[in-house]
């Protein structure tokens, strides 16, 4: 529900500033792909959502508080994006990442085309837009809620684990061990073989690489996508599920359904058939390669490290062709209200 009513604003939003640009046959296209319900389609009937369920795994609840905060952010109810930020970044680190995009969203509104496509119409039709301003009292608002929650959340913590070590312990159990990568049992993701096969001279250095790779890709991202907040919560979401050091099925089952929010402007992207067979082929082969590892003992790491390999490919190669089709579009946007 909160995805499908996130990707109607998205999609009121969408029209408004076409409305805005007088690209009206846009507007008449659009009107026929809901957003909002191709999203939540993707992520409800999504087979790696569905056995993230059936396993009884904390990834749909995380994946909960970060759909209420985007929710909160694109409605720009300010308690409530706190309160899904404050939670999504308790129960997992890496969430920390989307304030960039939850800020922009409050202070600039849902995804929009860029500035100066505004700024060409103004010019060439010698007509007067508003372009949108920043809202720095939703922002404040925001972060005046996020100080109320986070002391909620450790106060909560601080009197349950009083006994058995306190906030320390906390963040040293939880915090710690996803930034130092103790536990190397086989995942879906890539570190888990590196680390198993690099030497403990360079184990820090590497690790200090890995976490910092993906802080490196917040803010260029951010400049670039300022206008498409909520295209960047699923960039990031994906850069994410592809670097965290333990990733898990219900990462990816989130930003595949945020990729439904964007199915006018993404429409033309490419290598749709090799990702759509691509993320099958992983998904069947990776259990394949798994039980003939480590059950039946007739293959070796690189069996099922294969497969992990393959799937961190598809998502780099999902995230690259998403970004450049959003690229494109806002320069055929630019061409058309120019011509």
């Amino acid at each position: 529900m909160l995805i499908r009513a996130t990707g109607r604003r998205l999609q009121m939003s969408r029209n408004t500033s076409l409305k805005r640009l007088g690209l009206t046959k846009a507007v008449n296209d659009s009107a026929n792909v809901s957003a909002g319900d191709i999203a939540s389609l993707l992520y409800l009937w999504n087979p790696w959502a569905i056995v993230t369920c059936v396993g009884s795994c904390t990834s749909p609840i995380e994946n909960l508080m970060v759909v209420i905060m985007i929710y909160g952010a694109c409605s720009r109810l300010a308690p409530l994006a706190a309160f899904g930020y404050v939670m999504a970044t308790h129960l997992s680190l890496y969430p920390a990442i989307l304030i960039v995009p939850v800020i922009l969203l409050l202070g600039y509104g849902p995804d929009a085309p860029p500035t100066r496509v505004f700024i060409l119409k103004e010019y060439d039709k010698q007509t007067s837009l508003k372009v949108q301003r920043f809202s720095w009292m939703t922002v404040l608002h925001f972060i005046f809620w996020l100080f109320i929650w986070s002391c909620y959340v450790l106060l909560l913590s601080s009197i349950i684990l009083k006994k058995v070590g306190g906030l320390n312990e906390m963040f040293e159990k939880t915090y710690g061990f996803i930034l130092t990568v103790k536990d190397l049992s086989p995942n879906i993701g890539v570190l888990w073989y590196f680390f198993a096969e690099v030497f403990d001279f360079f184990r820090g250095f590497f690790l200090i690489v890995f976490n910092m790779n993906i802080i490196f890709m917040v803010l260029p991202l951010a400049i670039r996508l300022k206008h498409r907040p909520c295209f960047l919560v699923f960039v990031y979401t994906a850069i994410v599920a592809m670097l965290k050091s333990y990733p898990s099925a219900g990462d990816s089952a989130l930003y595949l359904g945020l990729l439904g929010l964007f199915a006018s402007e993404l429409a033309e992207m490419q290598f749709t058939f090799f990702l759509f067979f691509g993320y099958i082929g992983v998904s069947l082969l990776s259990p394949v390669m798994h039980n003939l590892w480590i059950w039946r003992g007739t293959g070796n790491a690189n069996f099922y490290f294969a497969t992990g390999l393959a799937y961190t490919c598809l998502q780099t190669v999902l995230v690259v062709e998403s970004v450049g089709s959003m690229i494109k579009h806002d320069r055929k946007l630019r061409l058309l209200v120019t011509s």
